[in-house]
């Protein structure tokens, strides 16, 4: 994400860029409003922060020349006292937002930030940041086994086969089969989801072939099946091997012949679908010993996902924690808490059995500073006396690390507040929070 920065003001624009660029921002600056005009493309990733008052182009001239080209992109308007009535107008008009001058940083970097969430939030179904992932906002962890996963997805989502899910408890079988219906030619149509082991056997044929009315006892009108409503889409069996074998022998027509019958119907029905089914089982093994249709087996398995578990891929373990527990705060409006270098030791210590799903629990009790089953951070930390094995130099590291995270929470990740506390410039403090690899955000109240 880029920022268009604009202001006649040479001094405003070196000091603005410093700054954005500090905080990790790419910015564009221009002491002339017409010359960014001319290099403007619709569908830019980018936001435009720009001064009200400069020569030959006021404030409310250039919204509307930005938003004749691309009327989606937030525009944020700097504005001395005199100009506050103008600015007002321009927000009235379509302006993402304005600040009065002498701009406040945190105040500024906090409006960048949500104007930046709107902008790729627009973009999202027509482009994305180059060299990003689409499949990595949902699939998290840089891992090698997720970076294979991903690749396997982005293939097996173009070719629309059928495919089959392997994955232990927790470990985001959903979330693949959604991700592979979003990155296939299908995505605008629906994705149909059922769950073969929380539904009763009697109900699932209903609800998986639909009923005509008088079927059976109860059946007092037509019902369309989830196969029925997923055609031109996806349909997603999740836990498939609770599938009665009844039922299983109906599904394995339907995936021949691209045809339904509703129950007590004749009439076949032609539905575009495909299908994702998704196990924790051993689908083979279960096979060989009868409890799974052998032919619907091997009519599944065209295409065949492995999902890694937990423990396989704890390098992951840092970035997915810290989504979880982003997740949380807001779920639960509730302050974000630091982690500890000995709470994160914690983390990729535990086996993690439960996978994902107790990471996320593991997450939401710990901002909600709450004890439950199976690890909890919070727990009181052995005290040391400092004659461990940590040599001179890590301990110190260690001492200037929660300095700098004590600092970050006491002031809710304000930089300028926690420098002026540490006696840091922001650039010295900025530095040591990528040594420490600290983010602002993960202190923010």
């Amino acid at each position: 994400m880029e920022i268009l920065l604009i202001d006649d003001e040479a001094m405003v624009r070196d000091s603005l860029t410093e700054m954005l660029e500090l905080e990790g921002f790419r910015v564009r600056a221009y002491a002339d409003p017409r010359r960014a005009l001319a290099e403007l493309r619709p569908g830019r990733e980018a936001v435009l922060l720009t001064d009200v008052r400069m020569p030959g182009l006021d404030g409310l001239e250039l919204l509307q020349r930005v938003q004749a080209r691309d009327r989606e992109l937030p525009v944020i308007l700097m504005s001395g006292h005199g100009d506050i009535p103008m600015a007002i107008q321009a927000m009235k008009e379509g302006a993402y937002d304005f600040l009065e001058k002498p701009l406040q940083p945190e105040a500024l970097l906090e409006r960048l930030h949500s104007a930046m969430a709107q902008r790729r939030l627009s973009l999202q179904p027509q482009s994305l940041p180059e060299g990003e992932d689409p499949l990595a906002r949902t699939l998290l962890g840089q891992s090698a086994p997720m970076q294979r996963l991903r690749e396997q997805i982005r293939v097996l989502a173009a070719a629309q086969v059928d495919t089959l899910i392997y994955g232990e408890t927790g470990t985001g079988k959903d979330v693949s089969a959604r991700a592979l219906h979003d990155a296939s030619p299908r995505r605008d149509q629906r994705f149909v989801a059922i769950n073969c082991g929380a539904m009763p056997e009697h109900l699932l044929e209903s609800e998986l072939f639909g009923h005509e009315a008088g079927a059976f006892t109860g059946a007092q009108r037509r019902h369309i099946g989830k196969i029925e409503v997923a055609h031109g889409g996806t349909l997603f069996l999740d836990e498939i091997e609770s599938m009665p074998l009844a039922a299983q022998i109906r599904l394995l027509r339907v995936l021949q012949e691209r045809t339904i019958e509703r129950v007590g119907g004749t009439t076949p029905i032609p539905v575009r679908i495909t299908v994702i089914a998704a196990s924790k089982a051993d689908l083979a093994e279960l096979s060989e010993q009868g409890r799974f249709r052998a032919d619907l087996y091997y009519r599944l398995n065209v295409a065949c996902l492995h999902l890694p578990p937990l423990r396989e891929r704890k390098e992951d373990l840092a970035e997915l924690f810290r989504f979880h527990t982003r997740q949380a705060a807001d779920k639960y409006q509730r302050p974000l808490p630091g982690l500890r270098p000995s709470q994160l030791a914690r983390l990729e210590q535990h086996d993690w059995p439960g996978n994902v799903r107790e990471l996320r629990n593991v997450a939401e009790r710990f901002v909600l500073g709450v004890a439950g089953e199976g690890l909890n951070l919070d727990q009181p930390e052995p005290t040391s006396d400092g004659d461990g094995d940590a040599d001179f130099e890590q301990q110190l590291e260690g001492y200037e690390r929660r300095l700098i995270m004590d600092s970050l929470r006491r002031h809710q990740g304000q930089i300028n507040k926690a420098a002026e506390h540490l006696n840091l410039t922001r650039k010295t403090l900025y530095r040591k929070m990528k040594k420490y690899q600290l983010d602002k955000w993960d202190y923010r109240g």
